[in-house]
């Protein structure tokens, strides 16, 4: 399947797609609201509740733009390499657990979401300082390199 029919067949099975996809990929977080779907021998993520979507899309608009100085960005509105994106989402869901939910294993993004705004009232009142400290210290696993 090329590139352009994948897109076009992900918009039509996933019109909804998880904000925190990334990270709920790679197993450093979870969510009660996602479903995952098989496409193309590739797996995508939908969100199943649109309010809950517009809340994490705050919360990673947030992230991103808190999380420019850690990551010595100028423009956070550009496209970021995955290993950017990887860092926010799932350092910023590590800080935000850290925040809220210390005692919890992995992040879950919906739970976290609704103890943030339980908590400060809006998603704009986090300490973001402390947050982005997850951020900072999150590190992508490395290959594991089979000896010769």
């Amino acid at each position: 399947m090329d590139e352009n029919s994948f897109h076009a067949t992900r918009q039509q099975l996933n019109p909804l797609p998880c904000v925190f996809e990334k990270a709920l990929l790679c197993q450093a977080a979870a969510c009660v609201m996602s479903r995952r779907i098989s496409l193309a021998e590739r797996e995508v993520v939908a969100c199943g509740d649109p309010v809950a979507r517009a809340a994490c899309n705050q919360l990673l608009t947030l992230l991103r733009g808190n999380s420019a100085f850690a990551l010595k960005l100028k423009d956070t509105q550009r496209i970021l390499p995955h290993a950017m994106t990887m860092k926010i989402q799932c350092g910023g869901l590590v800080g935000l657990r850290d925040l809220l939910d210390p005692e919890a294993h992995a992040p879950d993004v919906f739970k976290l979401v609704r103890l943030a705004q339980a908590e400060y009232g809006a998603l704009d009142d986090l300490p973001f300082s402390r947050i982005v400290q997850g951020v900072a210290h999150w590190q992508i696993r490395k290959r594991h390199q089979p000896k010769a």
